[in-house]
């Protein structure tokens, strides 16, 4: 009789090519983890897989998709489905925002921002904890954002769709719990990525001491997962932001918010 199959744990990432995405790839990859990476530019998708595979001895497969297609998601849908293969940890990393106000937007970006940040997650989230209350074993991290507590980018419709991840990661996390699977939403501040860069976001006057590093959002994150938590908000500074955003009076957010990828100008009106 043949010796039953080792089980090696397995993460799934998508967004896995840069940033907060790509610190988790490295991280789990280090701790052992065989790696589904998922994005949409297949040629560097498969550098980072070979990489990673190499230095660390684990088995990373490039998975392309893009997931503001149903297309995309139904292919990522199949791999999280997969019961011979099962995945242990799904992190929902890909993500975007627009750097245009509402009222210049047009329904075909809303749309995609929607698909991407909110669509694809309930899709993938579903296609996972399926099979990981039926195996009494998994779990999902969402990544959300700070900007999810409250009306910090005034015009901009990105923190509303964060605001969604959160509340929707929560109510899963408590539906789940008693199949000893656990769902958290990751709220990191602003983090050195690619990600304001690709959506021509100028960061450049935020000050420094309000940036984290991906790597340490990462570690906070898998920590906070270890612990239970439903709600994960990395640097006691984005502790602190996220407090005063729960209670602080709207007027006064409003007021003392630095981003405004949102905003109209009187000269635009």
């Amino acid at each position: 009789m043949a010796a039953p199959k080792e089980h090696r744990r397995t993460a799934l990432i998508t967004g896995a090519t840069a940033g907060i995405g790509a610190a988790f790839a490295e991280r789990l990859a280090a701790d052992g983890y065989d790696l589904v990476l998922v994005a949409r530019d297949g040629q560097r998708l498969a550098v980072s897989a070979a990489d990673l595979s190499e230095r660390h001895r684990i088995r990373a497969t490039a998975l392309p998709a893009d997931l503001s297609t149903d297309d995309g998601c139904a292919l990522v849908e199949d791999r999280l489905r997969a019961a011979d293969e099962p995945v242990d940890l799904l992190v929902n990393n890909a993500g975007i925002s627009l750097h245009k106000p509402f009222l210049r937007s047009s329904v075909a970006e809303e749309t995609r921002l929607l698909r991407l940040n909110v669509h694809a997650v309930m899709r993938l989230t579903l296609a996972a904890v399926a099979g990981m209350t039926e195996r009494r074993h998994g779990a999902v991290i969402n990544v959300s954002s700070v900007a999810g507590f409250g009306p910090v980018m005034p015009g901009s419709t990105y923190s509303a769709s964060k605001a969604w991840v959160t509340n929707f990661s929560e109510s899963i996390a408590m539906s789940v719990r008693r199949f000893n699977v656990r769902v958290m939403a990751l709220c990191p501040g602003y983090t050195r990525t690619e990600f304001h860069d690709r959506a021509g976001i100028d960061m450049s006057g935020l000050p420094g001491w309000l940036w984290l590093r991906a790597e340490n959002v990462v570690d906070a994150a898998l920590r906070d997962l270890g612990r239970g938590r439903l709600v994960s908000v990395p640097d006691w500074r984005y502790k602190s932001a996220t407090f005063a955003l729960r209670h602080a009076p709207r007027g006064l957010i409003n007021s003392v918010t630095r981003d405004t990828r949102g905003r109209i100008g009187r000269a635009e009106r």
